[in-house]
């Protein structure tokens, strides 16, 4: 019995961590509802101001024009929360953790959710104009140009969240190296791999040109050589030198 109490008070953590974070989310979601048609306004702007004249974005469904704005509001409100998510995961398993993890897992929380933000608008004010810029103008004669309003929803999502996990390399490349799987030289060493495989992944998220490849590939090396840096300041043989100073004073 005393061996469940931990195991259950632990689970009422957790329950409440989550209710907590789902309920931000919800909280936000509910204070910017009412605007949701000017949010997706804001969010198809790109695409519109690339459209020729005559073109236009319709809706193909009879419910779209409410669940494509109502839809975007409450992912948005999950972006803007994610802040208050993350801090809710960190209170809840730092009390479990070493010094030296806890020094690295609030930056890297921090930072984490700092280039997930620079991805997203990295693709919304960079990228989005390239790209539709690109679509628009490879149009076949006699062909008008009308995107459906869901359509276009489920597109710039999938791109957000593409560029948003794809700024997130340096965290990667720490936790990597700290983890041991990896030092900063040998990545060095790869850096030909590396830049290769940072065009293949452009060439795969963004249109057949070289413009948008190269907009994507260039950042995701920059991040992956602040990531380096960022690596040098954590070191496994040290870290495992701190828990064994920790644990023979919990010994003593």
């Amino acid at each position: 019995m005393s061996q469940q109490k931990p195991l259950i008070s632990h689970l009422l953590e957790l329950r409440n961590k989550l209710l907590k974070a789902i309920g931000s989310v919800l909280i936000v979601f509910i204070t910017m509802v009412y605007w949701a048609n000017d949010i997706y306004h804001y969010i198809a702007l790109p695409l519109m101001r690339s459209l020729p004249e005559t073109g236009s974005m319709i809706a193909t469904d009879v419910a779209a024009p409410f669940f494509a704005p109502f839809k975007l509001t409450l992912v948005l409100a999950f972006f803007i929360a994610i802040p208050y998510v993350l801090y809710q995961v960190w209170s809840f398993v730092a009390p479990g953790l070493y010094k030296h993890e806890k020094r690295l897992v609030f930056p890297l929380l921090a930072s984490s959710t700092l280039l997930f933000y620079l991805g997203i608008a990295f693709a919304y004010y960079i990228v989005f104009p390239v790209v539709f810029g690109f679509f628009t103008s490879v149009v076949p004669d006699g062909v008008e140009v009308a995107t459906d309003i869901s359509s276009y929803l489920s597109f710039i999502l999938k791109l957000f969240f593409a560029f948003g996990l794809a700024f997130e390399i340096p965290v990667a490349v720490v936790l990597l190296c700290w983890a041991g799987v990896t030092t900063p030289d040998e990545l060095r060493q790869k850096r030909p791999y590396i830049v290769v495989g940072a065009f293949v992944v452009g060439m795969i998220l963004t249109p057949p040109d070289i413009i948008s490849q190269t907009m994507l590939a260039i950042p995701m090396l920059l991040l992956f050589e602040g990531g380096l840096i960022a690596a040098r300041f954590y070191s496994k043989k040290e870290d495992e030198q701190e828990d064994e100073q920790e644990n023979e004073k919990a010994d003593d």
